[in-house]
């Protein structure tokens, strides 16, 4: 049998990876507290998540946050609610159906993802960057594969998605 075809993994292998999979979200979940600390004192993580969804999906009405989210829409709605009172989303009629409304970024809401995702790249970039070039392409090379493993659709590579921060529920694709 080919490795890899239908053979199943030596478990001391999937623990050791296991094990350097969960190290390293460790890693990767203090830069992402770290980069969200600056905006606590205006949303929270979950709120957050809201703003990501926008700004990932573009305009979206109610029950479109809620399941991107994977939240009940009354959920959705109280956290649109203290979004928009603070001026981080707005409503707008939707166009196309006059009894419902579209909630998309304010400015101020664009500029809280915006900054933290370029905290978030300046602090990967500084830990990759004392990497040895090797094993950084054997990173990029390995977290495609893991990527690929979860059915993770790859970031663009260019342009204003370039670094997503992700929060996406795989049955919504």
């Amino acid at each position: 049998m080919i490795e890899g075809e239908g053979a199943l993994p030596d478990m001391a292998d999937v623990d050791e990876v296991t094990r350097a999979v969960l190290t390293a979200s460790r890693v990767l979940v203090g830069v992402s507290a770290r980069s969200l600390a600056a905006a606590e004192d205006k949303v929270t993580l979950p709120q957050f998540r809201l703003l990501i969804a926008l700004s990932a999906h573009g305009d979206t009405n109610l029950s479109g946050v809620a399941e991107i989210l994977g939240v009940n829409p009354s959920t959705a709605m109280r956290m649109i609610d203290r979004l928009t009172a603070t001026g981080l989303t707005e409503r707008q009629p939707n166009p196309d159906n006059r009894r419902e409304s579209l909630i998309h970024l304010t400015e101020d809401g664009r500029r809280i993802v915006d900054e933290v995702t370029a905290r978030r790249r300046e602090e990967i970039t500084a830990i990759v960057s004392r990497m040895d070039p090797d094993q950084g392409q054997a990173l990029v090379d390995a977290l495609t594969a893991f990527a690929e493993a979860a059915d993770e659709p790859a970031a663009p590579s260019a342009g204003p998605d370039a670094y997503p921060l992700g929060w996406t529920d795989s049955t919504t694709r």
